[in-house]
């Protein structure tokens, strides 16, 4: 499968507010990733984007899952694949709408 027609993903920072707030009601609030990791995985020979897949850890721990897709839209499985981010908390922006 091809990867679909490019798209803004932006959305208001209100929306995005709204959405973190729900999701997180009982979990972990997000994760960092520091970008050396970052630009390793979408500096891959023929990385186009970047997948998120959501995980539990066998103890029990929500993960956030990071990996390259290529232009077809595969999973570059072979390559980097991320996940051991830094939680938040502790690991939260100081004033930031999305994790208050």
């Amino acid at each position: 499968m091809a990867l679909p027609d490019p798209k803004s993903h932006r959305i208001s920072l209100e929306e995005a507010v709204a959405q973190a707030k729900r999701y997180r009601a009982g979990m972990n609030k997000g994760g960092l990733f520091l970008r050396p990791e970052l630009d390793d995985l979408l500096a891959q020979k023929g990385c186009a984007a970047l997948r998120i897949y959501y995980g539990r850890k066998e103890d029990g721990t929500d993960t956030i899952i990071l990996v390259g897709s290529d232009e077809k839209g595969n999973d570059m499985t072979n390559g980097v694949v991320l996940e051991e981010h830094f939680l938040c908390p502790p690991w939260c922006a100081d004033a930031s709408p999305l994790n208050s």
